[in-house]
């Protein structure tokens, strides 16, 4: 029976993780030619061409794309089995910041989780727009940084997923004959910008009744029929519904990056940026 090579998906999911098989290398401490080799033997295995070259960059194709979460289910319970018969000896305190929208919906169960896994780690978490958990004097405050950034727009970061941003509301609230009443984040947050982008491409009236930088403020507000507002799709807490109607325009994707601040323990850091990426890439 065939076996894979562990080391072997490790390095293809630092490969796309870091975008290339320099950084790829660099990290985990391997010759660049080293690294190709390990992703060509994978590819033997598997009798697929994980990446297509485009320019001068080699990027991920849609066979990779396909292997790329299950490699990471398969790392993170090879992970898991050391981590529950070897003791741990990660300690420390880190600061991790995350958007307002995910304080609520997602990130709690992930962060309750490494938790008891590591129980000398203390998590000391802040929420924020992502515009503001990224400016230098902030980001430097953080060990870790996990934000939402417009598919278009170059980071200093790790990418995690591309997720969908959709409406939510009460689906009788999206009456395209009448205004259309929106309950939205401050300036500087991404949904924010995004619908008043595709409304002004539209005929649509609208107007923005109410504004909460908090996703408990804005769910509620919908709740009391204010109006509707756009989330990622994975953070859309259950007490909301996704509206999908022909006259509310597509309102395209997001990125969900991984940002890097300045750590004292990146050891523990380095292991809590694993858990957050596997479990939101297994989530969506």
């Amino acid at each position: 029976m065939k076996q894979l090579s562990l080391d072997n998906l490790r390095t293809f999911v630092t490969v796309v993780d870091l975008g290339g098989y320099a950084k790829a290398g660099e990290k985990l401490g391997l010759s660049q030619p080293a690294v190709s080799l390990q992703i060509k033997r994978l590819e033997q295995q598997l009798s697929k061409r994980l990446f297509a070259k485009k320019g001068q960059r080699q990027v991920v194709n849609q066979d990779g794309v396909n292997l790329y979460k299950t490699a990471l289910t398969m790392l993170d319970l090879n992970d898991g089995i050391f981590r529950q018969f070897q003791p741990t000896s990660l300690k420390g305190r880190l600061r991790l910041g995350i958007p307002s929208e995910f304080a609520t919906t997602l990130l709690p169960s992930i962060i309750g989780e490494f938790g008891k896994l590591y129980p000398d780690v203390s998590l000391e978490v802040t929420s924020a727009l992502s515009k503001s958990l990224l400016e230098d004097e902030n980001l430097s405050g953080f060990d870790l940084v996990l934000a939402l950034v417009d598919p278009g727009t170059e980071i200093n970061g790790q990418e995690l997923l591309i997720d969908e941003l959709v409406w939510v509301g009460d689906r009788s609230l999206a009456n395209p004959q009448a205004m259309l009443s929106l309950v939205l984040a401050p300036d500087g947050c991404v949904y924010r910008s995004r619908v008043i982008n595709k409304l002004k491409q539209q005929t649509q009236q609208w107007r923005i009744s109410y504004t909460n930088a908090d996703l408990s403020g804005i769910t509620a507000a919908i709740k009391q029929g204010l109006g509707i507002s756009a989330l990622a799709k994975s953070s859309v807490p259950k007490q909301l519904d996704i509206i999908q109607h022909k006259h509310l325009p597509d309102l395209g994707s997001i990125k969900i990056c991984l940002f890097f601040g300045s750590s004292q323990h990146p050891q523990a850091s380095g292991k809590l940026a694993e858990f957050i990426q596997s479990r939101l890439v297994q989530s969506n």
